[in-house]
Formats: structure tokens, sequence, C-alpha cells
């Protein structure tokens, strides 16, 4: 299958308005896709389904699911994708929020999550904004083929369901990864502009935060994983930004957690909520001015059965070979992304506040991330 081929699939899935989903992992050239054979909106509670789901920042609400069964499921090896063909896409980006207005609003909510912080209400809390933006490009597979030139090293996708929306995104963070039983994630927080290098100083505002997130993480999973490990500290480079990141792994205890138990207690973290996670999160709710929808939700592979060759060097076994089936759940954050309607493209950008927040600066960090997803506009 040729590039252009594969993108012919993905073109009439979105003229023939029924779901899909194309994704590639990081550092990987692999893209795939569920070209879902129905319009239904299926939906999942419990996780327990296989497929990919598509879930938003308050998972009380609709978690949308593209099942296995059915989908068309098709893999492409994107390491023969032509340049050209990825650099066709450009499009005229016409700045349509009042940036005066927006630096007023946001400057004021991040001065009233740093008052309530010292007030004891929460030790910290993620505030973000919606940007919208005006955009003469509004195929999503030509957007999307330029994020996947622009960020190797992140999760890259696209995601359309007609009666939900249209999103794209390239995510630097990993909500968390199943393989059979072995559980990892990451606590990536911090953030400062990346000027060709990535050894930078940290100021004690970006570490503080990288802790907290840390720490969260690692109590509230002690009791479902076996064998926790915590690695240390590193900076990691995600599109023009730097972040702060920490491996977490270990083995998940069957007969006290489920998948569902999992994210309950990682979803939404730290990263993106604020901790204590309720009491963060409920101010989200009542102070942002906008509704996040999957903004900061969670997507990925559910529950996706893959086959193995191992070499387990037996007699009897034709060719010393045998294939396993491992059950895997690769799940992503949803940041650095955005939704299309029409014309329109809405960005969606936020930041870590805690009490040594300057909220200038933290102004400054939004527009840093916004360039992000107006790159691939441009």
């Amino acid at each position: 299958m040729t590039f252009s081929v594969f993108l012919e699939n993905l073109q009439d899935q979105y003229v023939n308005n029924l779901p899909f989903v194309a994704y590639r992992n990081p550092n990987e050239t692999i893209i795939k896709t569920f070209l879902q054979q129905d319009d239904t909106l299926y939906k999942t509670t419990n996780f327990s389904e296989s497929g990919f789901v598509f879930s938003p920042f308050n998972i009380k609400e609709t978690s949308v699911l593209i099942p296995v069964e059915t989908s068309l499921i098709l893999e492409f090896e994107s390491e023969t994708i032509e340049e050209s063909s990825i650099n066709s896409c450009a499009s005229k980006v016409i700045e349509t929020s009042d940036i005066t207005v927006a630096k007023q609003n946001h400057i004021a909510l991040v001065e009233k999550g740093i008052k309530a912080i010292h007030k004891g209400t929460f030790e910290k809390v993620v505030l973000s904004r919606q940007e919208s933006i005006t955009i003469s490009e509004t195929n999503p597979i030509k957007i999307y083929k330029r994020l996947l030139e622009t960020y190797p090293t992140a999760y890259v996708y696209v995601w359309f369901h007609p009666k939900v929306g249209l999103w794209l995104g390239a995510t630097p963070e990993t909500l968390l990864h199943i393989e059979n039983n072995q559980f990892s994630t990451m606590a990536l927080a911090g953030t400062q502009v990346y000027k060709n290098t990535i050894d930078v100083v940290w100021k004690d505002k970006e570490l503080e935060e990288q802790q907290i997130v840390t720490n969260f993480i690692v109590s509230n999973l002690e009791s479902q994983l076996d064998n926790l490990k915590i690695s240390e500290v590193e900076t990691v480079k995600a599109g023009n930004l730097l972040h702060l990141k920490t491996h977490i792994s270990g083995r998940v205890n069957s007969d006290t957690s489920s998948l569902k138990n999992i994210i309950e207690i990682l979803h939404p973290t730290p990263a993106v909520c604020g901790m204590p996670k309720e009491e963060a999160k409920q101010f989200i709710l009542e102070n942002e001015a906008y509704k996040r929808d999957f903004y900061t939700g969670f997507l990925g592979e559910l529950n996706i059965k893959k086959s193995i060759s191992k070499n387990p060097n037996r007699r009897n076994v034709e060719n010393n070979a045998y294939t396993r089936i491992k059950t895997v759940s690769n799940l992503f954050v949803n940041l650095r992304c955005m939704q299309i309607q029409n014309t329109e493209a809405l960005l969606y950008i936020g930041g870590g506040i805690t009490k040594d927040s300057n909220p200038n600066l933290e102004w400054e960090e939004t527009m840093a991330k916004s360039v992000t997803m107006k790159k691939v506009l441009q």
C-alpha cells in the first residue's frame, strides 16, 4: 500500500462521515488506523472492551470507543512517506481571539488559583485557556500529515466521530502502558522553551511541580503495583519545549487492581489537573471560562490483543517457535491538541500553578505552548 492510498482510506472515511482514528506512537514509524464501519456512538464506562478509547477530562462524561469488532484496522510504515507529500500542507492562520482580553482573563484566573493555594484549598492546580483561530486548510488529513513530520517523538493522532467532533494532537505524555501485567507510566511537568540544548537549569518552581506529580502517582499506585520502580528525573524535548520527566513502572497486582481502578487513580493526573485531585478538579470546572471536553482527557489502544513470536527452544515444536498472545493498553494524555470546527481551530493551552507561580510568566508559557499547534497550521 502506498502512502497516497493509505491517506485515501482516511479521506474516504471522513467524506463518508464515518468514525476513524489514525495514530503513531512516540519514536515509532508505524501509523495505525481504526476505520469504524458504521456511525454508531459506542461508549465505555468500565474500560473492559477492546478498541480505541477517547475519554474526556471529566471522566464522569462519555468515553467514546471505536471497537475492534466493528472496525477495519490498517497499518502503514511511515518511513516510506515521501517528504514532499507531507510538506504540501500549508494554511493561512488568522488570529480571532482578542489576545489582550485573553491575557487579562488568564492572568486573573491564575491569580485566583494562587490565592486558593495560599488559603490551603489545594497544593497545585493546572489552569488552561482556549484560543480560537481561523484557518484556510480544514482538511484534517492534510493537517495530520504535517503533524507526523513535525513531531516524530510525540504521540500523533487524528480522531473523528460525526456525533462528537474532529480532534488532532501531538502529545508528549503517557497516561499508562500495560502489557499483560507489566505497567509503566511517567510523571511529566515543568516547562521551558527549547534553545538548542537540553542541558538546562530548572527553577525551584518547576522542580517542585515535577515532584508533586511524581509523589501523587507513586503514593496512589503503591497498593496497585508490585516491584514499583522510579527513575531519576530527566529533561526531555517535546516540539519547541522542554519538560521534566520521571519513569515509573511495576507489575499490576491482579488480586487488588483492574485497568478501571488504575485509570481512575491516575486520571486526571496532577500534571493536567492538580493536587489534591478532587479539590483542584472542582476549581477548574467552576472557574475556567470554557469546557475542556477531551482536552486533558486520554486516548489510545484499549485491551488490544497482539501476537508475539517466541523461540522457547523446546522439543516437538515445529521450527522451535510458537506464538504467544499479549494484551496491551497504551493510553496517552490529550495535550498539545486542537479541535477543528468548520474553518475554526480551537487550541487548548494550560500550565501548572503552585504557590510560587508568576501570573505573567504563566501567560507567556501558554503562548509558547500554543506555537506547537500553530506551527502545523501555518
